[in-house]
């Protein structure tokens, strides 16, 4: 049985200044025109705290392009909820963070590197980025700095420990690349070697032992034998709303072909959390089959990541194949043996 959300991950744009070949933003963007207006906005945010969600992750794309955000900010904190700003904080200023009502900035960093921060995220922003870090800090704000791993950032973890150090972090977040949207159009880019991912796991045992930050890491689990814990099951705790509406119980839903989708200019979030196809679809474990179904991990990984198994396999029902015990393991070792690019392929820019 479903308890009420927790959370809400409200995409509140597609539109961004950067580039960055690992965002998980599907390739077909919301434009500017079909985003949820304000009023629209205003009344997800009143349905999902009557639902029981207490914490509003203000993101997109880049929530900074909406000219609307600081009454957004305002309206969520009004209803109680603890408001968490998702930026890459170019545009993030100390004039513009003392019109948000938020509780938290969670900014992204490319990379230590700045030359190299600045060629993945397709435009020169990383010096921006530390000015907007030291506003979070000024303002007296908790920031978490959060960096997506992959093969042209992966060796520099002990840099990007030392400069999320250096911006007053109080959490680190090193989360591997999860291959949807852009990054898996250039998962040949992105994917790890093993060697990469033992001496980064290294550095991060080291830094978790003596920093005073938290850090949080994400595995790379192509190279795991088992799979994460997506989302702590489908539609246990947070829900989506994309630009437009649309209503997903994990951010990747939409690559799901045929999950029927609702949206919220159609249908209320209670009626779409608690009674609709697509939530229901993978809650609990009647819908498992073996090995998932016998296995004493199904309370732990529960059968893994299902839009990572429509994608491999076809059938998001399937074990994620990542796991080693999954018949479609092959895919993923198929994967794995496939030689790497170094050109990445930038991220549209939605209008």
């Amino acid at each position: 049985m479903a308890e009420p959300p927790f959370g809400l991950l409200a995409e509140l744009t597609h539109r961004c200044p950067l580039r960055c070949g690992y965002c998980s933003n599907p390739l077909e963007l919301v434009r500017r025109e079909a985003e949820l207006s304000t009023a629209e906005w205003r009344d997800v945010f009143d349905q999902a705290r009557e639902l029981g969600v207490l914490q509003f992750h203000l993101s997109g794309g880049e929530p900074l392009a909406r000219g609307d955000l600081p009454e957004l900010a305002a309206h969520a904190s009004g209803l109680g909820a603890y408001v968490n700003l998702v930026t890459s904080g170019l545009g993030l200023t100390a004039a513009r963070l003392a019109d948000l009502a938020v509780d938290h900035v969670q900014l992204s960093v490319q990379d230590a590197d700045p030359a190299n921060a600045d060629r993945i995220a397709g435009v020169k922003g990383f010096a921006r980025k530390l000015e907007a870090a030291r506003a979070v800090k000024d303002a007296g704000l908790p920031l978490t700095v959060n960096v997506v791993l992959h093969r042209q950032n992966l060796d520099h973890v002990a840099g990007i420990v030392a400069l999320a150090e250096q911006m007053g972090a109080d959490r680190l977040e090193l989360a591997n690349t999860q291959y949807y949207g852009w990054a898996l159009r250039n998962q040949a880019a992105l994917l790890p070697t093993e060697s990469q991912l033992r001496q980064a796991d290294a550095v991060v045992r080291e830094a978790k032992s003596r920093s005073r930050m938290e850090i949080v890491y994400v595995i790379a689990d192509y190279h795991e034998a088992h799979p994460k814990p997506c989302m702590h099951g489908w539609g246990a705790r947070q829900l989506t709303v994309a630009p437009n509406g649309d209503v997903l119980p994990c951010p990747a839903a939409t690559v799901i072909e045929g999950l029927g989708i609702e949206n919220v200019r159609a249908a209320s979030l209670r009626d779409i959390w608690w009674d609709s196809v697509s939530f229901n679809a993978f809650r609990g474990f009647d819908w498992m089959g073996e090995p998932c179904r016998g296995c004493p991990r199904r309370e732990v990984d529960f059968g893994g990541c299902r839009c990572q198994a429509f994608q491999l396999t076809g059938n998001a029902a399937n074990t994620d194949p990542v796991c080693s015990l999954s018949p479609h393991r092959g895919v993923v070792e198929e994967v794995l043996r496939r030689p790497a690019v170094d050109a990445l392929v930038a991220r549209e820019v939605a209008r």
